[in-house]
């Protein structure tokens, strides 16, 4: 996923079609908005209709939460970094996750937007539901967390500089694979399985180049 010019401004026109093309935006407050009444419904469903106990619950949701990490590396990896042959390949890779590298400044598409958002998460659900049973009702909404977690921090990472000193590896680790090499560093909001699988950054070595992390920064 290689351009020969990363924009500093503007956003990549994805459709023709206005109205499609407004659809492939969104806000994260209206991502969050959208799922946070989803994650607490079925929290106090599980609780009041199967009567698990707080530990089962904590631990079940904070399963999802660990395998949306998984899930979030194996997304980027394998499908957003998918690199087809033809021109149908190329355009669904670049309508995922290509116009992000070429406009890594466009703040409308951090998060999937809602429309399709939802139509995957009912997917996903009913997989999940098909293999756990009433044991997804804790799971999701963790894995919805994890997902809305990992959004937000790709929007930070973009927007500002590290509020904490050991959130530093993690904002060189997206920041290295934006301008260095977009084969290693998929992980976003932790570079666990970075290391797992062998594609983690060294970050003693790899130093950070101030100029071109401007360049994948949003404007103040």
């Amino acid at each position: 996923m290689h351009f020969e010019k990363i924009h500093n401004k503007g956003q990549a026109q994805i459709f023709r079609n206005q109205y499609m093309e407004y659809l492939t935006k969104t806000n994260p407050l209206v991502i969050w908005g959208m799922y946070l009444p989803i994650i607490i419904v079925c929290i106090l469903y599980v609780s009041r209709t199967y009567h698990f106990s707080a530990w089962q619950i904590g631990s079940i949701f904070l399963g999802g939460i660990f395998f949306w990490s998984l899930f979030e590396y194996v997304l980027h990896r394998f499908i957003f970094h998918w690199a087809g042959e033809g021109p149908r390949a190329k355009r669904v890779s670049y309508i995922l996750h290509g116009n992000h590298h070429e406009f890594p400044r466009d703040k409308q598409r951090l998060f999937m937007p809602p429309v399709p958002s939802l139509i995957i998460a009912a997917v996903i659900f009913v997989i999940f539901y098909a293999f756990m049973g009433n044991y997804v009702f804790p799971f999701f909404p963790g894995f919805i967390l994890g997902y809305l977690l990992y959004g937000s921090m790709h929007y930070a990472i973009h927007a500002w500089h590290p509020p904490f000193k050991w959130l530093k590896p993690i904002w060189r680790n997206h920041h290295l694979h934006h301008y260095k090499n977009d084969e290693k560093g998929f992980g976003v909001s932790s570079h666990i399985w970075d290391k797992v699988f062998n594609t983690d950054f060294n970050l003693k070595n790899d130093k950070e180049d101030k100029e071109a992390v401007k360049k994948i920064m949003f404007e103040k």
